[in-house]
């Protein structure tokens, strides 16, 4: 059945607002999963290439936050704050990231875990308010292009624990 014409359009501006990141890695699941959960590991692997974070504060349950600092390899400190709106181990993660509690710019994540033979298949699917607040964060932030390398950072950090016998 077709989408009628307000559908279309509805998934057409969402597809404006979206950015869609998927990898698969060699990695049992529930690893991943904790992985993405646990501030121990968060903090091992989380953003691009180059960056470091430090955690001010972690409450994961839905209504927790993460409030944390997220620095640049050129030294910029860039303040962060994700709160987690849906958890449902281990296939699902929802959360609103922003600056800031009250940053208006404030864009919702949807994050995937599906089993893919031995692996995962982890997807990163990221709607912002505005077509003009994504397009910032691609142009200025390479949000897809960081997106790719802090998935690359888990796969790494996943594998070698897989490697090590499970210890993180």
């Amino acid at each position: 059945m077709g989408a009628t014409g307000r559908e279309a359009s509805a998934q057409a501006t969402a597809t404006d607002r979206e950015i869609v990141i998927s990898r698969a890695i060699s990695a049992p699941r529930e690893l991943v999963f904790e992985a993405f959960t646990e501030v121990r590991h968060l903090s091992r692997w989380w953003g691009p290439e180059g960056f470091t974070t430090t955690t001010r504060s972690f409450t994961f349950r839905v209504g927790g936050e993460w409030d944390f600092v997220m620095h640049g390899p050129d030294g910029t400190d860039y303040q962060e704050w994700i709160s987690w709106t849906e958890i449902t181990p281990p296939d699902r993660i929802a959360l609103l990231h922003g600056e800031s509690r009250d940053d208006p710019d404030a864009f919702e994540s949807v994050i995937t875990f599906a089993p893919d033979g031995a692996a995962t298949r982890i997807e990163m699917r990221t709607l912002f308010p505005t077509k003009e607040l994504r397009d910032e964060a691609v142009e200025k932030y390479h949000a897809i292009e960081g997106g790719r390398q802090t998935l690359g950072n888990l796969a790494a950090y996943v594998t070698e624990i897989v490697r090590n016998g499970g210890e993180g």
